[in-house]
Order: structure tokens, then C-alpha cells, then sequence
């Protein structure tokens, strides 16, 4: 009896998904909880396994196949019949079958002869299977070179999308016999990035030196330019900088000039071009005395080019409006100065200030629904959970991850976990599943200087709080004058969802909640 392959039930906000790949095919045997086929939704990539052992009989969704919720995808029958599919079809074939087969198999013979006596069995390196929302990636750095060898689960190349840096993994223990995608490559989901070789490094390398014309340069040949020879690779960079050929050393074989060698002279400046001049040096060198006006061209990474188009997005189709307070951090300060030894002992991390802000937040959320909702489309969605984005700023941007159900954090765990986003977003480890989501955010220009500023609202979400600097201003207290550490709060709004009024007392809520925290631990 056939048992049916399913999509997934869907979350409700998710109406369908696409079928992106099916890792078995008809008459394929499969175990059961073994993975079959992947189904990309909107947000995530959902794994569909086998439910029974067996056969797989049928595909009814192929790839690329819009399909709903707990829609049938295919079947598996009984017993395996991969093993008698191929009997049958080998006495089926007819004679030029067979001979194409034997010729076919001298061949196999013949290269597995040639991997025994060279290296092993080869694999291609893939990029990941992007989410449906990311059309394609830049491959970022190879962080291993062709020849070298590497431990299976190594990192071989950074690939960046709009989002996230993705790793690719070594497949097994052995080399890069081949690089087919170079940095700065615009490669698709699943594309070929490069040819593995299971085993060790050394003849992998060897081979290559060998043939220089075809290593890693997407089939293109190595050029003499002058007395030396030119990997494509190194050309390109070359003509990208306008460097002297004759003054890079090649570290090659037979002085082939690497694109490793022209980053080494680029940045260490002693591969530059000298300004031709007919006349004596001394004029040659008066435009170096006025100054260089040197101009740098370099593209824009995809995660610079969609921060910019989601802020253009943001104040484009949102009613943005900016309401402003300010607190007086004085008790706050007084109680991270009085506990923050005792706070660092007992839970390991620092007692900052995101933690007082990134609770009350929570306390008031839960007051106001309004600013924790989202539009959608002509639909208002009301979170019954406090999922609150943190700015994050690092070499390649400002990312926003996301702290889950904030309301039933601590702060020790608030403070821990960004601490770790930081870590992992100046590294590129942020995945895809810390970004999803997120009901409001919360930014702090207060760490670079910025005394006052308008945050940009990230949608879906309507609203976002903005921290600032903290600075000794003279206020007006019980009718004296005394001088307060102050912080200007900034909340800008979508006020197609948010009244200014709502607005308004949710801040002066935060405040109240920061300039009192006794009333963040009494609920009150």
C-alpha cells in the first residue's frame, strides 16, 4: 500500500510554499525520517521526510511547483525497487545501449584508476538553498585555496546575501581541486562554486601547478604580460588597482604571478604605476607635494544595498511620524554602580543599560497592543508576544536580531544574548532564523556620540525606540537646580496604526518605567 508524501503544515501567516528540491528520485529507496524533498516558503525552508521505509513510487509536485498546506507531493510504495528497476532496465536496452555502457563504464574505469593514483573521489562544492526571498548571493572570501588541504565541516567560502552570511563546509577531508567561482561572483542557489577532491592536499596541488591555464579561473588561461605570467584572477586585480606587473613578485609556480601576490602588493603600495613625465624629475614630483586626490570605486555589498532599499521602503509607504521625550538615568546609573560587581559574578556578563531599556519596552508593549502590531496589507496584526529587534552595527552594515518573548527574559539573559549578537554579527555568523520576525525594535546611537536622532521604522513593524547619549544637563528639580545624567528618547511611529496620542503616553511609559525600576520589578 502507498503511503502519501506531504508538504508541511503551514504557519498561518505562510498561505504556500515551492517545492526547491527533491533529494531522491522515482524508484529510489528511502528510510523512514529520511529527508526527500525541500519546500521553501516566504520565511523559512521546510524539511519534508519519509514517513514509512520504501520506495519512491511517484512525484506529484515537481520542483519549482507552487504547493499549499499538507498538499501530496508524492508516494512511496513497499519494499526497494531501485535495485530491480535497473535489472529491468538493463535487459530492456538494446545493443547500442550496452555498448554505450561499456564504453561508459571503461571510462569510469579508467578515471577511478586516474582518482585512486591522484587524490580520490570528487564532489562538487554548492552554494546553500536560498530562502525563496534571496534571488542569488556574492561569494564573499575563499577562505581556503586550491590544493590546500582541509578537515571535513571546515570553512571553505563565505557566500553574502541581503541578509545573512551563508557558510560553505569541506564535504569530506581533502582539497579544492578547483575553484569556479572567484570573490565578488554573483552565484544562484545551489550553484557550483567549486570541484572538491577527498583526500590529502598534496597532490591536489601538484596537479594544478601542472596546469595552470585551467585552475580555478572559470576556464580561462593565465597571459604573459611583460616577462611575467598572469593568472586571470591576478590580471583582473591588475587592471583594478592599475598596478606594474614587472613589480609584483609571482610566489607561482615557474613566478606565476597569484592573485595573492597582486593583494600583497596592493596593500603594501610597491606595485604602483609611475606617473610618466618628459621632464625632470623634480616637476615629476610637484603634483605629489599638492596632495592626491585618489577616488576608490567598489561595489555596494548586498546587505548595504538592501538596508537602503528597505529605509527607502520604510519612509515611503509608511505615515512616519517622530514623537521625543527624555529620562533621567540617575537611578538606573546608581543601581548598575551598585550591583553591577555582584551582577558580573553571579551570571558572567556586564550589567549595561539594553537590559533596563529592552524590559520596560516589554512592560510597555504589553500596554499599548498598538505598537507591538503590524500591518498587513489592509489586515492589523496583533502580537500576543513581546519579539524585540536590537540594532546591530557591524563592518558590512546594521543588522537587527531578534530576542525572543522578552517579557519572560531576565535581564542577565537580555544582556548575555546581545552580547553574543554583537560577537556573532561583527563575525558574519548571524543566521537567517536570528533576523526573522520581530514585533519592535530598539536602536542605540548613544554608543557613537549621537545626542538626538530620528529612527527609520523596520517594517512590518510600526514603530522603533531610539536611545541616545547620556549627558549631564542642568534640570529642574523640586524647585533647584541640580545637574542630571539625561538621555533624549526618540519613537518614531507609523500613525496609520499608531495615534499620536498612544504614541505619546507609551513613551512617557518607558521613561516613568526607567526613571522608577523598582516599578519594573513591581509590575506597577
Amino acid at each position: 500500500m502507498a503511503t502519501d508524501i506531504k508538504a508541511p503544515t503551514f504557519p498561518e501567516s505562510v498561505a504556500e510554499g515551492t517545492v526547491a528540491a527533491w533529494h531522491k528520485k522515482p524508484g529510489d529507496s528511502v528510510e523512514r525520517d529520511e529527508l526527500i524533498v525541500e519546500i521553501e516558503t516566504d520565511k523559512v525552508v521546510l524539511e519534508v521526510v519519509a514517513p514509512e521505509a520504501g520506495t519512491l513510487t511517484d512525484v506529484m509536485a515537481e520542483e519549482g511547483d507552487t504547493v499549499e498546506s499538507e498538499q501530496v507531493l508524492g508516494k512511496i510504495g513497499e519494499g526497494s525497487a531501485s535495485g530491480d528497476s535497473g535489472k529491468k532496465e538493463e535487459k530492456s536496452s538494446d545493443d547500442a545501449g550496452k555498448s554505450e555502457k561499456q564504453s561508459g563504464d571503461q571510462k569510469d574505469e579508467k578515471q577511478d584508476e586516474k582518482k585512486s593514483s591522484g587524490g580520490g573521489k570528487q564532489h562538487d562544492v554548492k552554494a546553500p538553498s536560498f530562502p525563496e526571498s534571496i534571488q542569488e548571493g556574492t561569494v564573499a572570501t575563499w577562505h581556503k585555496k586550491v590544493g590546500e588541504a582541509v578537515k571535513r565541516d571546515e570553512v571553505l567560502a563565505d557566500i553574502e546575501t541581503d541578509k545573512v552570511v551563508l557558510e560553505v563546509v569541506a564535504p569530506a577531508d581533502g582539497a579544492l581541486a578547483e575553484i569556479k567561482a572567484e570573490e565578488g561572483s554573483q552565484v544562484e542557489s545551489e550553484a557550483i562554486l567549486a570541484t572538491f577532491t577527498e583526500g590529502g592536499g598534496s597532490d591536489v596541488a601538484s596537479a594544478t601547478d601542472e596546469k595552470p591555464a585551467a585552475s580555478a579561473d572559470n576556464g580561462e588561461s593565465d597571459e604573459k604580460i611583460g616577462d611575467k605570467i598572469v593568472a586571470p584572477a591576478a590580471r583582473k586585480l591588475i587592471a583594478e588597482h592599475d598596478l606594474d606587473v614587472a613589480k609584483i613578485e609571482g610566489t607561482g609556480k615557474g613566478g606565476r604571478v597569484l592573485k595573492e601576490d597582486v593583494q600583497k602588493a596592493v596593500k603594501d603600495g610597491s606595485a604602483k604605476k609611475v606617473a610618466k613625465s618628459s621632464s625632470a624629475p623634480a616637476k615629476a614630483a610637484a603634483p605629489a607635494a599638492e596632495g592626491e586626490r585618489a577616488e576608490k570605486r567598489v561595489p555596494m555589498t548586498r546587505l548595504r544595498q538592501t538596508i537602503a532599499k528597505r529605509l527607502v521602503q520604510a519612509q515611503q509607504t509608511a505615515a512616519m511620524l517622530t514623537t521625543y521625550n527624555e529620562v533621567d538615568m540617575t537611578e538606573i546609573m546608581a543601581l548598575r554602580a551598585q550591583y553591577k560587581d555582584t551582577f558580573q559574578k553571579a551570571h558572567d556578563i556586564k550589567l549595561g543599560f539594553m537590559g533596563f531599556f529592552v524590559k520596560a519596552a516589554s512592560e510597555a508593549l504589553k500596554r499599548f497592543p498598538d505598537v507591538n502590531a503590524s500591518i498587513d496589507g489592509t489586515d492589523i496584526v496583533y502580537h500576543g508576544y513581546q519579539d524585540i529587534g536590537v540594532a546591530v552595527s557591524t563592518d558590512r552594515g546594521l543588522v537587527v536580531p531578534v530576542l525572543r518573548d522578552t517579557d519572560s527574559m531576565k535581564i542577565a539573559d537580555v544582556e548575555r544574548t546581545i552580547v553574543d549578537f554583537g560577537k556573532r554579527g561583527r563575525d558574519g555568523k548571524l543566521g537567517m532564523d536570528d533576523m526573522i520576525g520581530g514585533t519592535f525594535t530598539i536602536t542605540n546611537g548613544g554608543t557613537f556620540g549621537s545626542l538626538m536622532s530620528t529612527p527609520i521604522i523596520n517594517p512590518p513593524q510600526t514603530a522603533i525606540l531610539g536611545m541616545h547619549k547620556i549627558q549631564d544637563r542642568p534640570m529642574a528639580i523640586n524647585g533647584k537646580v541640580e545637574i542630571r545624567p539625561m538621555m533624549y528618547l526618540a519613537l518614531s511611529y507609523d500613525h496609520r496604526m499608531i495615534d499620536g496620542k498612544d504614541a505619546v503616553r507609551f513613551l512617557v511609559t518607558i521613561k516613568e518605567l526607567l526613571e522608577d525600576p523598582a516599578r519594573l520589578l513591581l509590575d506597577v
